[in-house]
């Protein structure tokens, strides 16, 4: 599965997308950023606030809760603002 990061997320992760093997067990967007969280401090510290974190699985906003199975990108983003 391909995860691409933005803006202060890809900056604190240290690099702009990957390709990972997912254990089984991550089963939601939750399950993912959880699992990230224990991948190294660069992602502890990108998603220790897992509340402040946007997600989309193949260009469609995701919740926490929303199961990932057949996903073949997620994006990981900060809140958007408008101007």
């Amino acid at each position: 599965m391909k995860l691409v990061y933005f803006a202060w997320v890809r900056e604190r992760i240290g690099k702009p997308e990957e390709d990972i093997e997912l254990p089984p067990a991550v089963a939601t967007i939750g399950d993912l950023i959880a699992y990230l969280k224990t991948r190294g401090e660069e992602y502890a510290n990108a998603l220790r606030e897992p509340k402040a974190i946007r997600t989309a699985i193949d260009h469609v906003h995701a919740q926490a809760d929303t199961r990932i199975a057949g996903a073949r990108e997620i994006a990981l983003f900060p809140p958007m603002t408008g101007g």
